[in-house]
C-alpha cells in the first residue's frame, strides 16, 4: 500500500523512537533497511559502513531474491568493500556527503564521474533500475557509511523512480539512524572487549569464534521461529539480544586457571570437572536479571552445555526443560569447535561434522534444531567465510 507524505512523516518519527531501543548492530541495520524500504516501497537495499577508509558491505535485503531463494540470507554475510572515491555511486555519496536519487542507473549521464557496477546484478540475476543513496552523517559532520535503497515499486510491482519527497524524508531520517548505529557499534565493541579479555586467558575463545556462534544462533532461531509461526515483532526482539548473549556464552572461563585453559591437550577427569564450573561462573555475571539481555545471557551461559538426553552439565536438564537459547547455542558452539582447528586437534572434515550432528540429534542436540541447521547450511558456510580464524 502506498503511503501519503503525512503518513510517511508520522511513521519515520515512530521509527526514530524504535531505533533507540535496539542493542545489536546487525538487528539495527536490519530494522533500518526494512522500515525504510516499506515506507518508500523499495524492493531492495543495502548499508555500507566506514572501516579502514573503505565502505564495508554490512547488510542487504532483497525481496525479489528472497522470494526466489529462501536461503538468500547468506547474502548478508558477503564480504567486500568499496573505496571512497568518485568512481562508484556509494563511494561518491560518502565522499561528497550528499544524497543521490537516480531514476535509472543504466542511464547515468556521461558527464558525471561515477557509474553503476552491474557485477552483483549479473551474479544474482537481478535488475537494478532506480536507486537512492543516502550518506550516514554524524552530528560531528563525519560520514560513517551510506544507505542505498533500490527499485521503488508502483502499485503493479514495476520499478519506478523514487520521489523527491522520499529523498527529503530519508535525509532527515538518516541522522537518527546514524546516531543509533553509533550507539549499537559501541555496544558491540564493549562485548568484543569483554571477549578479548577472555581470549587473553583462553586461546580458543576468539573474536571470530564468538562472531560465528552468535551469527549461527540467530539464523537457527530465525528458521525455527518461522516454522513455529512466531510474530514478526517477537522474532525481531529476540534476535536483537540473542546474538549478543550467544557471543558471551563462555565468558565464565575467565574464572578458570590458566593451567587448565591453556593446556595444549585434552583435559583429565579432574581438570574437566573444574572446567565445567565455567557455566555456573558465567551465569553468575548476569544473575541480576535487570534486563531481557541479562536474562538471556544467564540462560545461555548456564545451559549451553546441557544435552537433550539429560546427560549434560551443570544441572543435567533434559529436552525442552533446557531453554531454547541454550539448545541453539549448544549446537552452534559444538559445530564451530569441531569444524575449527584447535591447539589440541585439527579441524574435522565437513562431512564428518554433519554426520556427527545427525547422529547426535535426539541425544546431544534438539533434533528439530539439527534439521533446521542442515536446511540452512549454505548460510552457515557463508558465516564461516565472513568470520575466518585469524592466522
Amino acid at each position: 500500500m502506498q503511503l501519503d507524505d503525512d503518513d510517511k512523516l508520522s511513521q519515520f518519527l515512530k521509527i526514530n523512537d524504535e531505533l533507540n531501543h535496539i542493542k545489536d548492530i546487525d538487528s539495527l541495520l536490519d530494522t533500518i533497511l526494512y522500515k525504510t524500504r516499506r515506507l518508500t516501497n523499495a524492493d531492495a537495499g543495502s548499508i555500507f559502513l566506514l572501516e579502514n577508509k573503505n565502505l564495508n558491505f554490512s547488510y542487504v535485503q532483497n525481496d525479489t531474491l528472497r522470494r526466489r531463494d529462501a536461503l538468500n540470507n547468506k547474502q548478508i554475510y558477503s564480504s567486500f568493500s568499496i573505496p571512497i572515491d568518485e568512481k562508484s555511486i556509494a563511494g561518491y555519496v560518502a565522499l561528497k556527503g550528499k544524497s543521490l536519487n537516480i531514476d535509472d542507473v543504466h542511464k547515468v549521464n556521461d558527464t558525471v564521474p561515477y557509474s553503476f557496477n552491474s557485477s552483483f546484478d549479473e551474479i544474482a540475476g537481478y535488475t537494478t533500475q532506480s536507486m537512492m543513496t543516502i550518506p550516514l552523517i554524524t552530528t560531528r559532520s563525519q560520514v560513517i557509511g551510506v544507505m542505498q535503497i533500490i527499485n521503488a515499486k508502483d502499485e503493479l510491482g514495476n520499478p519506478v523512480p523514487f520521489k523527491t519527497s522520499d529523498e527529503n524524508y530519508l535525509n532527515f531520517f538518516a541522522g537518527s539512524a546514524t546516531s543509533a548505529i553509533e550507539k549499537a557499534k559501541m555496544t558491540r565493541e564493549m562485548i568484543l572487549r569483554m571477549i578479548k579479555m577472555a581470549e587473553l586467558r583462553d586461546p580458543k575463545e576468539t573474536g571470530s569464534h564468538v562472531n560465528r556462534v552468535g551469527s549461527y544462533a540467530i539464523e537457527i532461531f530465525q528458521k525455527w521461529a518461522e516454522q513455529n509461526n512466531l510474530k514478526y515483532r517477537e522474532i525481531k526482539n529476540y534476535k536483537d539480544i540473542l546474538r549478543i548473549s550467544a557471543m558471551l556464552h563462555d565468558v565464565g572461563k575467565v574464572s578458570i586457571s590458566d593451567i587448565i585453559l591453556k593446556k595444549p591437550a585434552r583435559l583429565n577427569e579432574g581438570e574437566f570437572k573444574i572446567m565445567k564450573t565455567h557455566a555456573y561462573q558465567g551465569a553468575k555475571l548476569f544473575h541480576g536479571n535487570v534486563s531481557d539481555l541479562d536474562t538471556l545471557s544467564y540462560d545461555i551461559a548456564y545451559t549451553h552445555h546441557e544435552r537433550w538426553d539429560g546427560r549434560g552439565y551443570p544441572r543435567m536438564l533434559k529436552g525442552k526443560n533446557i531453554p531454547l537459547a541454550g539448545r541453539i547455542v549448544a549446537l552452534a558452539d559444538v559445530y564451530d569447535a569441531l569444524i575449527s582447528a584447535r591447539v589440541y586437534k585439527p579441524a574435522w572434515d565437513e562431512a564428518e561434522v554433519i554426520a556427527l550432528l545427525k547422529k547426535e540429534a535426539g541425544h546431544h542436540f534438539d533434533p528439530e534444531l539439527v534439521e533446521i541447521f542442515i536446511s540452512i547450511y549454505d548460510v552457515i558456510k557463508a558465516i564461516r567465510n565472513k568470520f575466518p580464524d585469524k592466522e
